[in-house]
């Protein structure tokens, strides 16, 4: 009885740190998410201020949508201000926008947009993932075009012909019109990377959408591809996440998007 008594004691005690140190390995998970997430939303300032031009988010469209991202992932507004004042100041000279180019698992092109103030650490952080998940850095420009893209929302119910026509008088080319929960409608717009700023500004006019979505430059595939096997679109959703992770990372295109 004794024995059983010690060892039941033991059995607790043990319980109890194992159950401490799963707390432990969760919150500091969180807290690397929560990391990743403020590092990558002062890399998309930054990049929101260099493509459009300003740091006021009503002349830049691009920067309101980046804004919004953070107020509802909960980025504090200290963070948000020291990477609009280190856009400003000027502070950020030293950092490079990078396009790396890579081809996965023999047919699949990636394109890999980064904020680098050091290239050659970045370079050898990519290529390590790469050779982790059977990808090369090669050349894939080829199997991409340069959009830019508008996503807008509408009130459920709402005619968007008047807002397509407006789209289309300021450059846009094609657009798509979603049903989504929620009562809304999302029409998605694309446009020549010149005519970007243009038509952000001519949909958000006063009376044509309910909210702006989203304003960026895009990467879509050239050609349409088919729909690939379960076991490579996993594999690609893999290579994404871990090159997402990345904290140079700001985007991430494949062609099979």
């Amino acid at each position: 009885m004794l024995a059983r008594r010690t060892f039941y004691s033991s059995a607790v005690q043990f319980s109890g740190h194992n159950k401490w140190s799963k707390i432990k390995e969760k919150k500091g998970a969180s807290d690397r998410k929560k990391s990743a997430i403020f590092s990558k939303t002062s890399r998309d300032i930054i990049v929101a201020v260099k493509t459009g031009g300003s740091t006021d988010p009503e002349k830049n469209a691009a920067l309101a949508v980046v804004l919004k991202a953070a107020k509802l992932h909960g980025v504090p507004k200290e963070n948000v201000q020291k990477a609009l004042d280190r856009v400003s100041n000027g502070k950020d000279k030293g950092s490079q926008q990078l396009m790396y180019e890579a081809m996965a698992y023999g047919s699949v092109g990636v394109l890999i947009e980064c904020l680098t103030d050091n290239r050659d650490r970045t370079h050898h952080a990519l290529r390590e993932i790469l050779n982790h998940y059977n990808a090369r850095f090669a050349p894939v420009t080829f199997m991409f075009q340069k959009k830019g893209r508008v996503r807008v929302a509408l009130d459920a119910g709402s005619d968007p012909e008047q807002l397509i026509e407006t789209a289309l008088e300021a450059g846009a080319e094609d657009f798509e019109t979603i049903d989504v929960p929620e009562n809304t409608i999302e029409t998605i717009f694309t446009c020549p990377p010149t005519e970007l700023s243009k038509l952000a500004s001519a949909v958000t006019s006063p009376g044509k959408c309910r909210e702006l979505l989203e304003s960026e430059l895009v990467y879509v595939p050239t050609e349409p591809v088919e729909e690939p096997a379960e076991s490579l679109s996993t594999s690609i959703s893999n290579l994404v996440e871990a090159l997402e992770e990345n904290e140079a990372t700001i985007r991430v295109w494949t062609s099979l998007d």
